[in-house]
């Protein structure tokens, strides 16, 4: 558990004796696929990390349309805002496939906090990154186009998810069009032509359960400026 926790951002930099903390308040849960974890609109009061499996956390419309927001993966973590500010969940939280979490209960998370510095000064850290990562996304929707929102998101899964040797990058999961539609804020037909104009170009391959990215050929391609 403890080798587990320090692959979690939230935890990284705790010591061993923390870390045991931390794993005394924390439950796991195991999930089937499509099983909503909470719907926006929600209290908040339950902090989750990824065992296995994934998530998606999403806003949608009165119509049901979509809005992906993220797709959290073994070893990243979710819902520490609404744990902390105490407001409704700002999204909803699906699985995507069988997923196992370990959970903190607001309580327990709070206690946490009030009872070590270091703990809750890696949770500002946390949330730094998070405010972060959503100023860029504001960034690329205003100033980047879709096909250019479209492959940068593909590099950054490729560089978090991937295995890279040589000019190759291998990501060993199946690649999912609707995440990454909703991860670049395009239609899906939007999409599916750029993925057609990159395999065209060998920089993308896909098959069913993976697919490889070629940065020698992206960095020559159009979509590198």
């Amino acid at each position: 558990m403890i080798e587990l926790l320090k692959r979690v951002p939230l935890f990284s930099d705790l010591t061993d004796e923390q870390l045991e903390i931390v794993s005394s308040i924390t439950s796991r849960r195991e999930y089937a696929p499509h099983t909503i974890l909470f719907q926006q609109g929600d209290p908040g009061h339950t902090f989750c990390i990824v065992l296995r499996g994934a998530v998606k956390v999403y806003t949608s419309n009165k119509k049901g349309q979509q809005k992906i927001l993220s797709v959290f993966k073994s070893g990243d973590n979710f819902g520490e805002l609404a744990l902390i500010d105490g407001k409704p969940r700002s999204a909803t939280a699906e699985t995507l496939e069988d997923t196992v979490l370990l959970t903190v209960t607001s309580e327990s998370f709070h206690l946490l906090l009030r009872a070590h510095y270091d703990i809750a000064k890696q949770v500002m850290i946390q949330l730094c990154g998070r405010l972060r990562s959503t100023n860029g996304y504001v960034y690329d929707l205003t100033f980047l186009d879709a096909p250019s929102r479209i492959v940068k998101n593909i590099v950054r899964i490729a560089q978090q998810q991937g295995e890279r040797r040589g000019d190759k990058i291998y990501i060993r999961t199946a690649f999912d069009p609707d995440a990454m539609s909703g991860l670049a804020g395009v239609h899906r037909n939007v999409l599916e032509q750029v993925i057609r104009d990159l395999e065209h170009q060998r920089i993308l391959t896909l098959q069913p359960t993976e697919y490889t990215l070629d940065v020698s050929k992206l960095f020559q391609s159009p979509y590198v400026s």
